[in-house]
């Protein structure tokens, strides 16, 4: 239960008290003793608020500065709410206060930080004598708050499909949700669900069923819009949810790989090489946008004329659409997927995905190379520890990196350079000079460890130190592809499809641990699954030992071992009540 503080009887016809108690607020007033008083006679463990009896405004700007459970407080003018670890701060802040303002003040004053709402067209004021009050209720009425509180469900920066084809009705849809009590993270397994059902319709092989993943997959991607509107629209955030959002996309996409596999499989085609590719190509494609967002995060003095170039195109409406679909977001590119799995065959879909894929990770990595490059900046601390954990060194590359890395000076380019030569040492070979599953390929992998360690040597805060991570991603994630497809096995590639599959979901979950700033995963679990080097070696030295059958059941239960410890974390993790509750609200393509 939550606990509204009025600081005196609400003027005649104030319906205040009826919109505290809509929000689920008990409400009180505050009498002689003050609001001190009162604050103290709240539970400790309750969330609270103070508004000022003469407050006027929509419902909407109550519900997004007294409601919303990602911050600890938050502040209109004349309203001020603290959740539990903030309580303290506001009774210390209530002890010279005269109202909400002040208490909001006080907070800040505490070193407590106060969310303050962009309210836009909403209003929120506590007028003084009846003239401004009416005047205020005026301009209250002149405003849907309904209208505003569904447009600001949608996220502010989305792909041209989703804003133009999914987003105008799905806001609705969210409503309807939320007025019959359902939650995101209800609306977010039913998506999930819905995406399992259409690759499991994919994996029939017929004609039909390829139609009907290609709806159930656009219906899934209209409650995936959904969840997070809905979300918005009642502020429902929770610690769950976050982790549940952050994670089931990658989960639905990959699994609908794995049914458009397994369809085309009983057809007589086998596009498993395919459907890892695309695994691949898509997860290295998310760690550079993670890196890349990690090293620039909190750097200081950007002044790169790429970025002021981005900028201006920004401006010209029509290029703001070409540059967001360019890079594929999801739902453009489930849109993709979707329409070619009706109308074709799982091959083309693959075959059409990776091109499209390619061409956007070229396009996003090079310019986020070029605003690197001519870039005036200096990294933070922070950004290299961040940049060292999602390069997820074990203890073969750490060894490297104390003996043979502390020799090697450390200069502007060196760390891409180290890792580029890592990824080449590991998988020249066993492409081009087809020595995959043999004892040489171990002595490659060997190398790969010791030059990924140089790599990590010093501080990751040089240009392109952002490319580390994704240029480890795609050695590591390549060479289980090669090995599995030269393997000529049974078995093998979809074996190592579930192998990429369980290290992709730890490399993401540590990239939403860094975005809630609670750090990497422990380092007991990095070491557990032997970090990006020793699983290289695990995989190398299974291939060589065995070519047959026995090769299919090594990466099997590899990708078992890892799944299950990354994933038992992982919930530990989440569910706790310290972990934190961050969507992403930014908009970016996933």
């Amino acid at each position: 239960m939550s606990t509204a503080i009025l600081t005196g009887p609400p003027p005649a016809g104030s319906c205040l008290e009826g919109d505290l108690r809509s929000l689920g607020f008990d409400v009180r007033t505050a009498g002689a003793a003050g609001i001190a008083d009162e604050l103290a006679a709240v539970p400790a463990a309750e969330r609270v608020a103070v508004v000022d009896a003469r407050f006027v405004g929509h419902v909407h700007a109550l519900r997004l500065a007294l409601t919303d459970p990602r911050f600890p407080a938050a502040a209109v003018e004349g309203a001020v709410s603290a959740l539990p670890e903030a309580r303290r701060a506001l009774a210390a802040a209530a002890g010279t206060a005269t109202g909400p303002d002040d208490l909001a003040a006080g907070l800040e004053a505490e070193g407590v930080a106060v969310h303050r709402p962009e309210l836009g067209v909403l209003v929120a004021a506590a007028p003084e004598g009846a003239e401004a009050r009416a005047k205020t209720r005026a301009e209250v009425e002149a405003v849907d708050d309904e209208a505003v509180r569904l447009r600001s469900a949608v996220k502010s920066r989305d792909g041209f499909f989703t804003t133009f084809f999914i987003s105008p009705y799905s806001r609705y849809l969210a409503r309807w949700c939320a007025r019959r009590g359902l939650t995101p993270n209800q609306v977010t397994t039913a998506s999930l669900l819905t995406a399992l059902i259409a690759a499991g319709c994919a994996a029939t092989g017929s004609r039909g069923g390829y139609v009907a993943a290609g709806v159930l997959l656009i219906a899934s991607f209209v409650l995936d819009c959904t969840d997070g509107q809905l979300a918005r629209y009642s502020l429902q955030y929770s610690t769950l949810g976050a982790w549940l959002d952050a994670t089931f996309d990658r989960a639905k996409e990959y699994a609908y790989y794995a049914g458009l596999a397994l369809g085309a499989a009983r057809s007589g085609d086998d596009v498993w090489a395919l459907a890892l590719g695309a695994m691949v190509l898509q997860t290295c494609r998310h760690v550079v946008d993670f890196s890349f967002n990690e090293a620039n995060h909190d750097a200081t003095a950007n002044t790169s004329p790429t970025a002021a170039l981005s900028d201006k195109l920004d401006s010209v409406g029509w290029t703001v659409w070409a540059r967001r679909m360019i890079v594929l977001p999801i739902g453009e590119r489930w849109a993709l997927i979707a329409v070619l799995t009706a109308l074709t065959t799982p091959r083309v879909v693959f075959y059409v995905l990776l091109i499209g894929c390619a061409v956007a990770a070229c396009y996003t990595t090079a310019g986020r190379v070029l605003r690197s490059l001519t870039r005036k900046a200096r990294r933070t601390d922070r950004a290299a520890r961040a940049l060292a954990d999602l390069a997820d060194s074990g203890p073969i590359a750490e060894a490297a990196a104390r003996s043979v890395g502390r020799t090697v000076p450390a200069s502007s380019y060196g760390a891409p350079f180290w890792a580029l030569l890592a990824a080449a040492s590991l998988l020249v070979g066993p492409l081009f000079a087809d020595n995959g599953g043999t004892w040489r390929a171990v002595l490659q992998a060997v190398v790969y460890a010791a030059f990924a360690g140089v790599a990590v040597a010093h501080p990751l805060k040089g240009p392109l130190d952002w490319l580390v991570p994704p240029v480890l991603r795609a050695a590591e994630y390549g060479i289980i592809l090669t090995l599995a497809a030269k393997s000529g096995v049974d078995g093998a590639l979809p074996a190592a499809f579930g192998l990429v599959a369980a290290v992709a979901y730890h490399h993401y979950d540590t990239v939403y641990r860094i975005r809630g700033g609670t750090g990497a995963p422990p380092r007991r679990l990095v070491l557990a699954i032997g970090g990006h080097e020793g699983r290289v070696l695990a995989v190398t030295i299974a291939a060589a030992l065995w070519h047959g059958q026995g090769f299919t059941i090594a990466l099997t239960a590899l990708a078992v071992a890892i799944a299950l410890a990354v994933l038992i974390e992982s919930i530990r993790f989440w569910v706790s009540s310290g972990a934190p509750a961050v969507h992403d609200e930014t908009g970016e393509p996933a």
